[in-house]
């Protein structure tokens, strides 16, 4: 199902981030919900076939999120998300990073800082994303790992949730 709604996903060397802006069809509190929800997240955060499966969260700052990506083969990739900042339903930053199903930093793979904030406009919420990297190559590996079709596939998801929420 491809969707019309705004995706911009942009690379800026320059700055070693990604930014992307994403138009849902949902009200800004089932927006927010979906971003921040542990049971929400897990129907949507890994892109198909592959699922998010929460171990612990705790939305607060200096709470974390502890999560698995979980393959169609049942392989799993483990990561945290560390909250560092939370204006409920306008913007919410994390330190993301890759660990072992305990929260122990996976250190060959490179912290990513999200600073995600949300926006209603004419019925649609908006979603900007800015993801800095502290380098080039940290920048570099992660968008060749997939990151920005994966995360596309994710976005998908997240509207066929909205979709099936307003039947």
């Amino acid at each position: 199902m491809k969707s019309n709604l705004l995706m911009n996903f942009t690379v800026n060397k320059e700055n070693n981030t990604v930014n992307v802006k994403r138009e849902f069809n949902a009200s800004l509190p089932q927006v927010w919900s979906a971003w921040t929800e542990p049971q929400i997240l897990d129907l949507w955060w890994a892109p198909a076939p592959w699922k998010s499966q929460t171990k612990s969260m705790e939305f607060k700052e200096g709470g974390r999120r502890l999560y698995a990506m979980v393959g169609p083969e049942g392989e799993e990739h483990w990561a945290i998300a560390d909250y560092t900042s939370i204006n409920p339903t306008t913007n919410v930053k994390w330190l993301d990073a890759f660990s072992d199903s305990e929260g122990n930093l996976n250190k060959e793979f490179p912290r990513s800082d999200w600073n995600v904030t949300f926006s209603e406009k004419d019925g649609s919420t908006f979603v900007d994303i800015v993801i800095k990297h502290e380098k080039l190559s940290d920048l570099e590996m992660i968008i060749q790992m997939g990151f920005k079709e994966g995360f596309t596939i994710a976005m998908e998801g997240l509207d066929a949730i909205f979709a099936g929420e307003e039947k």
